[in-house]
């Protein structure tokens, strides 16, 4: 059935969500911002350590979602077409007559998996972030839409760095969030042991379908943001700027760099994707802040002064939600605030 209400699509990742946590144990900070990130019709990179279960859940995601699904290795010999697909002569048995086949690459599925990103040259990774950010692929000098919906979840070992290739800023910036998998606790810990050393194992099913999908989609987009907050997000985003184009002392020079336009357009998208899942007609201020970890990580560069002080993207991100100032009249604009405020 289609999705057509805020409520509908809420109660649908509701039930995506239980049905993931058949086969994933706890992180459920890092299920909720994976389904941020497909709910908003983004891409999302996961680091952690091995063994996290970062390919179970998005093998899991493609499979409750009743979406297609491939894993891409990639490696240092992986080649561009090794992943858009390549065109080969075949022989019509009949005529004796060759033509040019198109043969698909695994990137022709609606959720994949591209496993250890940083290990491949970026010729390579620069195919698959092409495909991400047009949502077609050019080959034989034809142009080939991919599925819809169309999500990539990457995945980076933030260990064994010898021998990689570390994505360039420019392209970092293609992900909507950059979602970190840390250690499960200690009860989840055993709950897994329990779990995957059985004689059987949990099983899952699909709940949702790609129209489905696509419905939640189209319903992020048209919740609504009111002016306040969406200048509260850009408040954040000059903020990590040098003083000189609006950033905030205390923060920009912590920074080699700051946080570019696609920054603003992810907080709104993640914030928006975020209410929605709430069931709420509305983006609070608790949204933007809430997804400004994931947004923003990836798209910050501590300095060198940073690093002596010991401090890394998550304490720099903080320090900015705690000194960035709301700006006039973004209380007014958020209902919750509003009603609190009276």
């Amino acid at each position: 059935m289609p999705i057509t209400t805020r409520a509908e699509a809420a109660q649908a990742v509701a039930t995506l969500s239980a049905e993931l946590a058949k086969v994933i144990v706890g992180q459920q900070r890092v299920v909720e911002e994976t389904l941020i990130a497909l709910s908003a019709g983004g891409h999302a990179l996961l680091e952690g350590v091995p063994g996290l279960a970062k390919t179970l859940l998005v093998s899991s995601v493609a499979q409750a979602s009743g979406l297609s699904f491939n894993r891409i290795q990639f490696t240092p010999d992986l080649m561009p077409a090794d992943i858009t697909g390549t065109e080969v002569i075949r022989e019509d048995r009949a005529t004796g007559e060759r033509h040019l086949v198109f043969l698909p690459g695994p990137v022709f599925a609606s959720v994949i998996l591209a496993d250890e990103i940083n290990r491949t040259p970026p010729k390579t990774q620069a195919a698959l972030l092409e495909a991400m950010q047009e949502r077609q692929v050019t080959a034989g000098g034809e142009r080939r839409p991919l599925p819809k919906p169309f999500f990539v979840l990457a995945t980076q070992n933030p260990i064994e760095q010898e021998g990689t290739y570390p994505l360039p800023e420019a392209q970092l910036d293609r992900f909507l969030l950059k979602i970190h998998v840390g250690y499960p606790d200690e009860q989840d810990e055993l709950e897994i042991i329990r779990r995957t050393t059985g004689a059987t194992g949990a099983t899952i099913g699909a709940v949702l379908d790609a129209a489905a999908i696509q419905d939640i989609q189209r319903l992020v987009r048209e919740t609504p943001v009111a002016d306040g907050v969406l200048r509260y997000a850009l408040a954040l985003v000059r903020s990590t700027r040098p003083v000189a184009e609006g950033g905030l002392p205390a923060v920009s020079s912590l920074l080699r760099f700051g946080a570019g336009p696609r920054a603003g357009q992810a907080l709104a998208l993640a914030a928006k994707a975020r209410a929605t899942l709430r069931g709420r007609a509305f983006v609070a201020l608790e949204d933007i802040r809430a997804v400004a970890a994931p947004v923003l990580r990836h798209r910050l560069q501590p300095s060198y002064e940073a690093e002596a002080q010991g401090l890394d993207s998550a304490a720099i991100i903080a320090r900015l939600l705690a000194e960035v100032r709301l700006p006039e009249g973004a209380i007014e604009a958020d209902p919750v605030l509003a009603a609190a405020a009276r």
